[in-house]
């Protein structure tokens, strides 16, 4: 390929990396918000919640994204952006996924740490804040990283409103190449190298929270010189 068809490549690339940056930075927030909202001890915000993840764990992303960008604009007269709309769609359709995982490892901490701070008088909040997500977040991450890589993958839908993602750009170069093998076996690649080191981040990630997890530091102990003569060996 020319210099010209690479600096496009680079530029979809560009554009992939923003859209998963922002989409799982939305994705996050709304994982924890609706996840803990799962657990609430209140029906309504459970139900809520609840109502919300099945919502979008039942619609299609490309649908949903179709929806985001063509239908809100005429029925509440503003027009989102490709890159605000690829955003908004992605970020909360993961996010209803993602809030499963949070429900999950809050449900699975011991419920003697549950009842422990009950114990201590501690609000609901700290709980929350100082037991159960310290121990939770941990469990998170290795589905929080498929989850990841899977909306990287999920950033490839929002060519479809022309936005210049890497997906596009490949299209573009193919077109104008005439050749589909080569741009996409390239464009397979840079997904893959995406998605390794994603998956290397989230890793040490995972080993950072868990270092130190519910074991008590190791005590130094000083060395005692026995006098020669004194019987001990």
């Amino acid at each position: 390929m020319t210099s010209g068809l690479w600096e496009l490549v680079l530029q979809g690339v560009w554009v992939t990396v923003q859209l998963l940056f922002f989409s799982s930075l939305l994705a996050t927030a709304v994982s924890f918000v609706v996840g803990i909202a799962r657990t609430h001890r209140l029906w309504i915000v459970r139900f809520l919640a609840g109502f919300y993840t099945e919502v979008f764990r039942g619609t299609s992303a490309l649908v949903m994204i179709f929806w985001v960008f063509f239908v809100l604009p005429p029925a509440f007269g503003w027009q989102l952006v490709p890159m605000w709309a690829g955003t908004l769609a992605l970020g909360l359709t993961y996010g209803a996924y993602g809030s499963e995982i949070v429900r999950g490892a809050l449900a699975a901490v011991d419920p003697a740490q549950k009842e422990g701070g009950i114990a201590l008088s501690f609000t609901p909040w700290q709980r929350m804040k100082l037991i159960l997500l310290p121990q939770a977040v941990p469990e998170m991450i290795p589905p929080f990283s498929n989850l990841l890589i899977e909306l990287l993958k999920g950033t490839a839908l929002v060519s479809i409103m022309g936005m210049g993602d890497l997906a596009f750009s490949g299209n573009l170069v193919r077109l104008a190449l005439q050749e589909s093998a080569e741009i996409y076996t390239y464009i397979l690649l840079i997904y893959f190298v995406i998605a390794f080191l994603l998956t290397r981040v989230m890793r040490g990630l995972e080993k950072k929270l868990k270092a130190g997890v519910g074991k008590a530091p190791k005590k130094k102990t000083a060395a005692v010189r026995v006098p020669e003569g004194s019987g001990v060996s």
